[in-house]
């Protein structure tokens, strides 16, 4: 038995048959509309051969990681560096022909695969940044530092493409408020405290990982936070745009989307995880609040404020 502050999706396939059910698989070539705000269950290699060309404004990958791992029952095996990067050339060159002129590409990465995946990138598209986000969580190790970064490259298929700076403000208390003629410079004065809404770096500091009492925390063990999520679509997308996620997981990518009024295209390989994206599309209906992410900026980690306010779209 749960506890009762624990929100943690966990039902499994055969308790969510109905949710299963919504989703969708594809053995012919499909139109956008046929594919659009859906998930579909079937293996990514095959599928993204089957979707329209020129229709993604965004895609955002998280792949299997260069490590060992066993994702409900689908291992993946840590290998060689020159075998990840064929792997993940692979998947690329099946992407590549479904962006858009001006389309940008997020691809997560760990410290290991960071290297490959940025070679690979290099040669289809523009590097943009590596961008480094702060993972806090787990115990460490007795005999090596924790790896407590996680990289998420930063890309674009041409020069022209879209980028919401002012939509990304991070929102930092103010420890030295400096004033002109008695009033603020640079920073707003509220009954919370000293706040100045300041530009994004490549170092994000302010990311918690889902855990149990966050209603977006599933049982899947390498889900991305929707606040993650948010800042990449945020800035590189616009409301109405399609946005791929061809690695879906638990939904983070399609959820998030919806929540900011994006469109989705989602595939997932295994039921259980479809289970879960399908329940968490349905809890946006009524709830599309990011945790994290309120009055139009992104708080910093742990800020009480965020208890009092709240994003509605």
């Amino acid at each position: 038995m749960k506890a009762d502050r624990n929100k943690t999706i966990d039902m499994t396939v055969e308790e969510g048959m109905e949710y299963l059910e919504r989703c969708i698989s594809i053995s012919e070539k499909k139109t956008l509309d046929e594919v659009l705000d859906k998930t579909i269950l079937g293996d990514t290699f095959e599928t993204l051969k089957l979707l329209p060309e020129n229709s993604i404004d965004l895609l955002i990958v998280d792949p299997p990681y260069n490590l060992a791992k066993d994702f409900n029952g689908k291992k993946f095996k840590k290998t060689s560096d020159d075998v990840y990067e064929e792997y993940t050339e692979s998947w690329i060159s099946l992407i590549a022909p479904l962006l858009k002129d001006n389309a940008t590409i997020y691809v997560c990465c760990d410290w290991q695969s960071s290297p490959a995946i940025g070679r690979v990138l290099k040669k289809h598209f523009h590097l943009q940044n590596r961008i480094t986000w702060q993972r806090e969580k787990g115990r460490g190790a007795l005999t090596n530092w924790k790896n407590g970064m996680e990289d998420i490259w930063f890309a674009t298929k041409s020069k022209t493409y879209t980028f919401n700076v002012e939509d990304v403000k991070i929102r930092r208390k103010v420890i030295a408020p400096y004033k002109v003629d008695g009033k603020p410079k640079d920073w707003e004065e509220t009954a919370q405290g000293n706040f100045r809404n300041t530009y994004p770096s490549n170092f994000w500091d302010d990311i918690s990982i889902p855990y149990w009492s966050m209603p977006e925390n599933t049982a899947h063990p390498t889900q991305k936070p929707e606040k993650l999520l948010a800042k990449l679509i945020l800035a590189s997308s616009n409301p109405g745009d399609v946005i791929l996620d061809p690695f879906l997981g638990s939904g983070s990518t399609s959820v998030t989307a919806k929540k900011l009024g994006r469109h989705y295209i989602g595939i997932e390989q295994n039921e259980q995880y479809c289970v879960w994206t399908e329940k968490r599309l349905e809890m946006a209906d009524s709830d599309n609040t990011i945790q994290g992410y309120a009055d139009g900026v992104f708080w910093e980690r742990n800020t009480n404020a965020l208890q009092q306010k709240r994003r509605k779209l």
